[in-house]
């Protein structure tokens, strides 16, 4: 089983060390207690397993499956639209849901649905489009983790009276000298810790990752290997209830309201023209401006959602020196050494230092933009972020 043997072979060499103590290139069924971070034997275990009906929580679910530990599946059916009831990838909505139900049936283990369809309606997608309207670039996946996904999962998965609950994202959880901490996965192109910043330790305690020491591709070849249907099934794409990636169309359905056209507007005060609406700008777009005849290229600075007003100026003036944060989850423990900061989630993280609730970069950051997320980190450590409100210029005070 050569997919089986890779993924215990991939296993990170700090892993080794601190939850995978094995050497050569054994099978990965020997190892399910350190695979998923409990006492051996896993005979008396319950496993809970946040199934969203892709590849990797499917093959999290096989794992647990194999390990001897009783598994439970759940689902949370998060959204209906028309059009995604029947669309592949999206996870948590129509053929998911079905395909998840598939995989249980396939390993014998029992699968739950529950309807979270108002709740993540409120907590996540009104959310979601009122950020876009007030001018700020919304993260929902990270507001589901922080919400349905971890919170109610996660009393879902306490009420079932499981020893943890697994899921298949690509991060890694370590047992340091003061307990379990987050870490970045062992693949940066699948890495999803930018994602997990706001998971408490409570939740870090709780929680399993087992993928976060494997690649992509050794995950499938267990699927495969293990007759699993979505061994094959394309990756979930873009949010997962814009069906067709249209993010204004899904605001517009929202809140009627979200076209409101306005100014766009030179950082030196002069009125370029028209724009469409708020919600179809972020800060450092450049493309679909829709103004031209001028010499350098303009960038959205800011949207300034009182006076409807986009705010456009050449490259430097994307120039951030601090950015002041909100919601700030720590995990860190007494971690008080050099961090880095992440200010998008396929960005790389630069080097800045937090004082209170104002995050500084050693050197300018570009496109920072409030309503995303700045993620903190050690090394390949998680220490926690918090929430971007507002920016400072390099050439100016907070704005």
């Amino acid at each position: 089983m050569h997919g089986l043997r890779r993924a215990a072979h991939q296993c990170h060499m700090e892993d080794f060390r601190r939850c995978w103590p094995w050497g050569g290139n054994p099978p990965i069924w020997r190892f399910m207690d350190q695979l998923f971070q409990l006492s051996a034997p896993l005979a008396g275990k319950r496993i809970v397993v946040a199934m969203s009906g892709g590849v990797d929580s499917s093959v999290v679910a096989a794992l647990a499956a194999r390990s001897g530990a009783e598994t439970i599946g759940v689902t949370l059916q998060l959204y209906d639209h028309g059009t995604a009831v029947g669309r592949t990838g999206s996870c948590c909505a129509g053929q998911d849901i079905r395909d998840a139900r598939a995989v249980a049936d396939k390993l014998g283990i029992a699968h739950y649905v529950f309807d979270y369809e108002s709740r993540f309606r409120e907590s996540v997608m009104e959310r979601f489009a009122d950020e876009y309207l007030a001018g700020r670039t919304p993260i929902p996946c990270v507001r589901c983790n922080m919400g349905v996904k971890f919170t109610d999962l996660f009393a879902l998965a306490r009420d079932l009276g499981a020893d943890c609950l697994a899921t298949g994202h690509y991060v890694r959880r370590l047992e340091g000298p003061a307990g379990a901490e987050l870490h970045r996965a062992v693949d940066p192109a699948r890495d999803q810790s930018y994602f997990l910043f706001a998971t408490t330790q409570d939740q870090l305690d709780y929680l399993r990752f087992p993928l976060g020491g494997m690649e992509k591709p050794a995950v499938r070849e267990i699927a495969a290997e293990l007759g699993l249907g979505v061994a094959l099934k394309p990756d979930s794409q873009d949010i997962c209830f814009v069906p067709d990636g249209d993010y204004a169309g899904i605001v517009r359905k929202l809140r009627p309201e979200a076209d409101d056209q306005g100014e766009i507007v030179h950082v030196d005060g002069r009125v370029l023209g028209p724009h469409k609406g708020l919600i179809h700008y972020t800060v450092g777009q450049r493309r679909g401006l829709e103004i031209g005849g001028l010499a350098e290229p303009l960038y959205v600075v800011r949207l300034d959602a009182a006076t409807r007003r986009v705010v456009v100026g050449p490259k430097a003036a994307l120039a951030v020196r601090s950015a002041r944060l909100e919601e700030i989850n720590w995990i860190g423990g007494n971690f008080s050494g050099p961090l880095s900061a992440k200010v998008r989630s396929m960005s790389r993280p630069v080097p800045a230092r937090l004082e209170g609730e104002r995050l500084l970069f050693d050197s300018h950051e570009y496109g920072v933009a409030p309503g995303q997320a700045a993620v903190l980190y050690a090394g390949d450590r998680v220490l926690g972020g918090g929430w971007i409100t507002e920016t400072e210029s390099a050439e100016t005070a907070f704005a």
